[in-house]
């Protein structure tokens, strides 16, 4: 593969680590030697980028993560190299941080290495994004927000208004966004609007807590999973910047990192909206058992769509009254889990075709099977279209 070392800055790394411990056997980058990266695995990287949002911190870091995570155990089944690659420091022009992060995140991608990126504010989702635009690669992003961060098209990119400048950089490779969390107070109608338009998922935080099993396939069709860290309640994650009463709890997010985790589709991960806020030894240690639990959800992987075949999945049809299209479902022998086929024209088979096999649940089968034609087909169908 490339060689991306150029890009990093090494890692404070001199403390022994007990015997099993994840600082044990992580590969990490030290001043002089760059870990050899090989086909697999997890890569971790920090940027402190702070430019567009939070400008006071910029040229602050906060690295104590890495060593609550180092002093975490290793999961029973870790058996892939992790590796931590260093610090992304700051570009004279931010262009140039996005620049770096993208051409990091498509090597590690491409070498099926899946980057973890802790990070300063959110617009570096737009980085990671970039990233598979080398790899001419159509995606779905999930972020898990308090808010839907969409910003203005003629305005600059914020860490609070990142996804119209996704949706309107061309080439374009986004087919979906999905937000898991928002709160109604912090969105406004006209952004609830623009998403229906664009036939994009909302799970709200209302909806997440009454039932988490409504977040579970916009996990599992994301390739990038984008999480803000502001939206953890200020109980769970304290700091000057935390302040939101309503929010996710702490466990809440790690159960969340884990699916996200288990996904076979996801392959990159952004964890963003660390502030170097002095002495935060809760928040560090989050952000550690955070990592941890995607990691273990990595282990978990069971090679279900895109990777599987459909040969390992049970076929069901459904045929409603009055309309024309046959709904088929696919169940998977090795998880259980479901999804949706919706047809797509053949002359664009080839690049859509990770997107028409969608993650669904039980629920949806089961509406069907009621003469209801689930909101997800008609959603994809529009998009597909």
């Amino acid at each position: 593969m490339k060689d991306i070392s150029i890009y990093f800055n090494p890692v404070d790394f001199d403390q022994i680590y007990p015997e099993g411990s994840i600082g044990s056997k992580i590969e990490v980058h030290q001043e002089g030697n760059f870990p050899e990266l090989n086909k697999g695995g997890i890569a971790l990287l920090y940027v402190p980028e702070f430019r567009n949002g939070e400008n006071q911190f910029q040229g602050k870091t906060n690295e104590e993560f890495r060593y609550q995570f180092y002093s975490l155990f290793n999961g029973l089944d870790w058996n892939f190299p992790i590796y931590d690659c260093g610090t992304i420091l700051p570009g004279k022009e931010i262009e140039d941080t996005y620049f770096a992060v993208s051409q990091v995140t498509a090597e590690l991608v491409k070498n099926q290495i899946i980057p973890i990126v802790i990070g300063g504010t959110q617009d570096l989702t737009y980085a990671l994004y970039k990233g598979y635009e080398k790899l001419e690669q159509m995606i779905n992003i999930c972020s898990v927000d308090h808010k839907l961060d969409l910003g203005m098209p003629d305005q600059p990119i914020t860490k609070d208004g990142y996804l119209s400048q996704l949706l309107t950089h061309r080439p374009c490779y986004l087919f979906n966004h999905s937000n898991i969390g928002c709160q109604a107070p912090l969105v406004s109608t006209l952004e609830l609007d623009l998403f229906d338009k664009l036939y994009f998922d909302v799970c709200r935080l209302g909806e997440f807590n009454s039932d988490f099993k409504k977040a579970e396939p916009y996990l599992r069709n994301a390739d990038i999973l984008s999480l803000d860290l502001q939206s953890i309640r200020s109980s769970d994650f304290r700091g000057k910047h935390y302040t939101s009463p309503n929010g996710f709890y702490a466990e809440q997010i790690c159960q969340i990192t884990k699916y996200a985790g288990i996904s076979d589709k996801l392959t990159s991960f952004g964890i963003f909206n660390l502030f170097p806020e002095g002495n935060q030894s809760s928040t560090d240690q989050l952000i550690a058992q955070i990592i941890w639990y995607f990691i273990d959800g990595v282990s978990q992987r069971k090679g279900d769509f895109p990777i599987g075949s459909k040969k390992e999945y049970t076929k069901f049809s459904v045929n409603l009254d009055d309309f024309q299209e046959e709904l088929v479902f696919y169940k998977s022998n090795k998880s259980e889990r479901w999804w949706l086929e919706v047809p797509y024209p053949p002359q664009e088979g080839v690049k859509f075709e990770r997107h028409h096999l969608v993650p669904c649940d039980h629920m949806d089968y089961e509406k069907a099977m009621k003469n209801e034609v689930p909101n997800l087909w008609w959603r994809t169908y529009q998009k597909l279209g």
